[in-house]
């Protein structure tokens, strides 16, 4: 596998405890117990981690800087939602965390639902929530990498603007990376023009492959002024010594989910996206796709990255995430609970398999 891949965890941040499954422990969300998990990350040769965001969990963004307080080399991947922030704004707290930091931010655009009343927010329909995301993220890559910036759009407006501090350039790297999800067409007209990642959720390679195509037909064709758009991979990878364990594991996760009715697991579930559908629609298809893409999660509660998993020993899952590497896929955000135990697990055993 190609040395320019880039490996990425998750980390909740939820104010409930048992997060997919995670150990239910007092101070499941406390500083300490978030570091010790960032501080892993370090330890064990992952590049950073994607950070949950939503009204009612804790704010992302200074969970975020806490962390990167705390740590040396840990790079968080910030989730943020046009609308919970103003794009000047946005870019100039990102700016001088990007450059407390040393340059190790980065940023998930969210676009999907949210509980927009509770903190001032409205949007429209699809087609509007995607013009206002599009402008958000033109704006603010603008902001960071121009300065004295006037501009009047649809949804946001700034005057001779310069954010500061300044990005520094670090080699080719200008600014921290746009990451962006989303799978409708509004979605993937605003990825080929604005991304500089499209992350994909735990489709079989089939749906992947057919994704990447038509990502790159529509930068060209909506004329992309950008470099090319880079494709990432958010899934749940759950491994274990042997595929028997694994899979054994992996069953007695989902009946302990269907016991429960998925509590803990459901949260990309309560309006269900184009991106959500894809996956849940995947069961019809089977109780396991390609060599091991576990569907079954998604008929017990599963949602989002736990909606389907790659299953089975380090030499299995890492075989699996090499074929979506083939496809293109270069930056990967795994995970599996208990969050700390298994940042240690696939840091010692897969990790290794995959930088070959």
């Amino acid at each position: 596998m190609s040395g320019t891949s880039e490996f990425l965890w998750y980390i909740p941040n939820d104010v409930r405890a048992g997060h997919r499954g995670d150990a239910v422990a007092e101070g499941h969300n406390s500083l300490d117990t978030l570091t010790s998990q960032a501080r892993a990350l370090e330890e064990h040769g992952w590049k950073g981690a994607l950070i949950g965001a939503g009204w009612g969990r804790p704010d992302t963004f200074t969970v975020a800087a806490a962390l990167a307080a705390r740590t040396t080399s840990f790079e968080p991947l910030i989730a943020t939602r046009p609308g919970y922030w103003q794009p000047a704004q946005f870019a100039s707290a990102a700016a001088t965390l990007d450059h407390l930091t040393g340059g190790r931010v980065r940023v998930n655009i969210v676009s999907g639902r949210d509980n927009l009343a509770a903190y001032g927010d409205s949007e429209g329909e699809q087609a509007q929530r995607y013009a206002r995301t599009r402008e958000f993220m033109r704006l603010v890559r603008r902001l960071w990498t121009e300065e004295d910036v006037s501009f009047e759009g649809e949804h946001f407006r700034v005057s001779a603007s310069t954010a500061a501090p300044r990005l520094a350039a670090r080699g080719e790297r200008r600014h921290p990376k746009l990451y962006f999800g989303g799978a409708s067409e509004a979605a993937e007209q605003v990825a080929a023009t604005e991304a500089d990642v499209q992350l994909f959720w735990g489709e079989p390679l089939d749906g992947v492959r057919e994704r990447i195509e038509r990502l790159k037909a529509l930068s060209a064709s909506l004329g992309r002024d950008l470099p090319p758009l880079e494709f990432g991979l958010r899934i749940t990878t759950l491994v274990r010594d042997t595929t028997g364990q694994a899979w054994a594991d992996a069953e007695a996760k989902v009946a302990e989910m269907a016991r429960t009715h998925g509590a803990g697991w459901h949260d990309h579930r309560q309006s269900v996206a184009e991106g959500q559908r894809r996956l849940l629609d995947l069961a019809a298809r089977g109780e396991v796709l390609d060599d091991n893409l576990y569907t079954t999660p998604g008929k017990v509660g599963g949602g989002g990255a736990g909606t389907t998993w790659l299953v089975g020993s380090a030499a299995e899952v890492a075989s699996s995430l090499r074929k979506y590497r083939e496809l293109g896929i270069t930056h990967f955000v795994l995970s599996d609970t208990p969050y700390l135990a298994e940042i240690k697990r696939q840091g010692a055993q897969l990790l290794p398999l995959l930088r070959d």
